[in-house]
């Protein structure tokens, strides 16, 4: 799987390249109060994907960490209905104790 994703990346790397080379033109744009910025084609063409990327990238990180909190809650709600559930594996009694079934029992005189 990581070889695939490493090829993936690799050919987009590629297509950029091959897109910036053969589109590197100088553009004047013209921002506030008559300001130029001269720069190359795919500067603002990247600038403005970046931009449009940002909101989708916020929301998916926000939604992600919302249902990471879920889950971290409902995991813990589980270990606390098992732990409910099975006393005797909870705590495990500590060596060296012996169970109430094995205790010597005291036998009185003339009883064999």
């Amino acid at each position: 799987m990581q070889f695939l994703r490493t090829i993936f990346w690799v050919v987009i790397a590629v297509i950029l390249v091959v897109f910036s080379i053969s589109n590197w033109t100088a553009v004047t744009i013209t921002l506030w109060s008559g300001l130029l910025l001269e720069t190359y084609l795919p500067v603002p063409i990247f600038a403005a994907f970046l931009l449009g990327l940002l909101p989708y990238f916020i929301l998916h990180r926000a939604t992600k960490w919302s249902l990471q909190r879920k889950l971290n809650h409902t995991e813990r709600q589980l270990a606390e209905t098992r732990a409910l559930m099975n006393p005797a594996q909870a705590e495990p009694a500590p060596l060296g104790t012996i169970p109430p079934s094995a205790a010597p029992i005291a036998v009185p005189p003339g009883v064999s």
